[in-house]
């Protein structure tokens, strides 16, 4: 009896198996590689990162113009130059908003608000200007002061040496404000030293007075004068 049944050739089932579409597996996904600038300054902001991300205040006020200084690139170290003379800015709202600057963690806003607090302090009139803002100014720099950020910390001490030597002891009846944070930053060792010479900074340049209200927060504090 013949067979109906055709055996295929075993080169043509293979060719057909070969043949024969297969489910495409998607391909991993690659990672962007560091840039090398990347870990020279790892913090500067990154200008084609998260779009979904809202600026921070002084981010959204700085891009617009509403700081009038820019950071200049130097070959040895960097400086800010200001579109107008700082003498003739008002100091307010440009101070607090350089104060509130001090808790950012991204470059150029780090310099800018740092330099600019430290320059805009340095015109010839500025404590008539800042005296009369300490009741807004102080809770912006106590809020860099509590910061977790140990840079954010440091650049709110600076500053607040910084604007007691310039309103002297008109800072006296809000230095309780701030001493709650210096006091838990005491304990740190790699603070230490340099919150007692920023307390003794502030000794120096408030009086007598400034002594008592240290003490109310710190006991273990030792007077200059002592």
């Amino acid at each position: 009896m013949s067979s109906s049944i055709r055996i295929k050739p075993k080169a043509a089932i293979q060719k057909r198996k070969t043949s024969s579409p297969l489910a495409c597996s998607p391909e991993p996904a690659i990672k962007p590689q560091p840039k090398p600038s990347d870990k020279l300054n790892p913090k500067t902001i990154d200008p084609f990162g998260d779009c979904s991300r809202a600026p921070s205040a002084f981010a959204a006020i700085y891009a617009k113009g509403g700081v009038p200084c820019r950071l200049m690139h130097g070959a040895v170290k960097h400086r800010l130059q200001w579109e107008c003379l700082p003498e003739t800015v008002p100091f307010d709202p440009l101070l607090i908003t350089l104060a509130e600057g001090l808790r950012e963690t991204k470059h150029p806003y780090t310099f800018v608000s740092k330099e600019g607090f430290k320059e805009l302090l340095m015109v010839e009139d500025a404590a008539e200007k800042a005296v009369p803002l300490l009741p807004r100014l102080v809770p912006v720099l106590k809020a860099s002061l509590a910061h977790s950020d140990d840079e954010v910390f440091e650049r709110g001490l600076d500053a607040l040496v910084q604007l007691s030597a310039v309103v002297g002891c008109s800072l006296n009846d809000h230095l309780k404000l701030l001493l709650t944070n210096l006091s838990r930053r005491l304990m740190d060792k790699k603070f230490k030293e340099k919150i007692t010479v920023a307390l003794q900074k502030l000794e120096q340049y408030g009086g007598k007075a400034t002594v008592a209200i240290i003490k109310l927060k710190i006991p273990t504090y030792c007077s200059i004068s002592s």
